[in-house]
């Protein structure tokens, strides 16, 4: 009871920091001003105007048996009553009317004046109606033939109390929840920054304007997160070094190799030899590849949709089909990016004969498709193969050359824009490679 109590809290409670925050701030705020109205209301001021009312139809029951009394002068008990008792006082003779009321059940004052006119005058002998007029209020009684028409100031059944205290409970509440919203805005703010230069680190941008703001718990994970920031780029200017160095190293003797392979008279060892350094050297640039996919290349809005053109005018191959949504802005690394597709691309010209790319958007949301129409792969693999240097050969070609890294380095660099990769079955029964992106 308490879990399925405690997830329709969460699923009903927002979702940002602020509104929560707001929330906590404002619902007692509510709930007080609730309950001092709901007090005041059933204390004073229902209690009031039952008072009033049952003060005013008083006198309209007294008004009745003076004028019944009154056997000579009618009229100057009217005009007495209409002066003294501020009643505009009808007497319509010889004319029935419409008994049925149109009250208002949410109105006190309809509730009042129909309770204390039922318990005094009796009923289906009385009419009222508090929306004729703006002012009066139309009260008609059933006398004999005919019936008397009073049309009362409204200030004679409710007390305008309600109006100045409903102002003055409502406008410092107003003012708090405002003060509350510019204090949280502030509180919350250093939050937000610290969440969009995480995010912006985290797709390979540069955060250097990222200053630690707000509260010393904020403050504090703002310092730690500048820490790590600099420690991750010191490690990765390291790794960049190094394998700058290592590059340098490796190639020296490959270029000696190939060298020394032109003296070799055995064509048939010659070959083979040339084939184990060509893919040395293709292991080498690919892993170089790898390592450096969050370069510093700087960011820019461009068209995803050329972008994908481009990169399948590179091919120049019938088999590649492609549906693309166009005008698809997007702000990110363009060539990282088409690195990444090449990748894809490649690995299914690979193994597969065709290939079809889909590009369209949802929302926020940008998502490519590219299929192929190869072997496929198990679904227990498909967390493996992006994996760096893992190989599946099983079902996909054990002849073909591959070092390991293509999907790799594709979901890396999809990573690092903020995006995801998911494997699934292609709709030509092989491989589904789906990329997911911000807008």
């Amino acid at each position: 009871m308490f879990y399925g109590l405690t997830k329709f809290v969460k699923n009903f409670l927002p979702k940002r920091l602020f509104y929560r925050a707001l929330l906590i701030v404002a619902v007692p705020v509510i709930l007080l001003q609730l309950l001092v109205t709901i007090v005041f209301f059933d204390s004073l001021w229902i209690k009031t105007n039952k008072g009033m009312t049952r003060a005013l139809v008083g006198e309209i029951d007294t008004f009745i048996v003076a004028f019944d009394n009154e056997n000579n002068d009618k009229d100057y008990i009217i005009d007495l009553f209409s002066i003294y008792l501020d009643l505009n006082i009808k007497y319509i003779q010889d004319k029935e009317f419409n008994f049925k009321l149109n009250e208002r059940w949410f109105s006190p004052i309809d509730r009042s004046l129909r309770r204390e006119l039922k318990s005094s005058i009796g009923n289906n002998k009385f009419w009222f109606s508090t929306t004729d007029y703006l002012e009066l209020i139309n009260i008609r009684i059933k006398y004999k033939k005919g019936y008397f028409e009073f049309l009362v100031p409204r200030d004679r059944v409710s007390s305008s109390s309600a109006r100045l205290f409903g102002l003055w409970i409502s406008v410092p509440a107003i003012f708090l929840i405002f003060v509350a919203i510019l204090f949280l805005k502030n509180q919350t703010r250093p939050i937000t920054n610290l969440a969009k230069a995480a995010e912006k680190f985290g797709r390979g941008e540069e955060v250097d304007d990222y200053r630690p703001s707000g509260s010393l718990e904020i403050r504090q994970a703002g310092y730690e997160f500048d820490k790590m920031r600099k420690r991750i780029l010191r490690h990765l200017n390291q790794r960049s070094e190094m394998l700058s160095g290592i590059s340098h190293d490796l190639r020296t003797p490959l270029t000696r190799m190939k060298l020394q392979l032109s003296f070799i008279k055995d064509k048939e060892i010659s070959s083979k030899l040339g084939d184990d350094i060509s893919e040395m050297e293709k292991m080498l640039n690919e892993y170089l590849q790898f390592t450096s996919s969050s370069q510093s290349e700087k960011n820019e809005v461009f068209d995803l949709s050329k972008l994908l053109n481009e990169t399948v005018e590179r091919y120049e191959n019938d088999s590649i089909t492609k549906d693309l949504t166009q005008n698809i802005l997007i702000n990110g690394r363009k060539n990282l990016l088409k690195r990444s597709f090449n990748n894809i691309i490649d690995n299914g010209l690979k193994y597969g004969k065709k290939i079809n790319i889909k590009l369209n958007k949802n929302g926020k949301n940008i998502f490519i498709i590219i299929e192929d129409n190869g072997p496929g792969i198990p679904k227990e693999e498909y967390e493996n193969v992006f994996k760096p240097f893992y190989k599946i050969d099983k079902g996909r070609g054990e002849t073909k050359s591959s070092v390991g890294l293509g999907l790799s380095i594709a979901s890396d660099i999809i990573r690092s824009h903020g995006g995801y990769v998911k494997l699934d079955k292609s709709s030509m029964n092989g491989l589904g490679v789906k990329i997911f992106l911000p807008a």
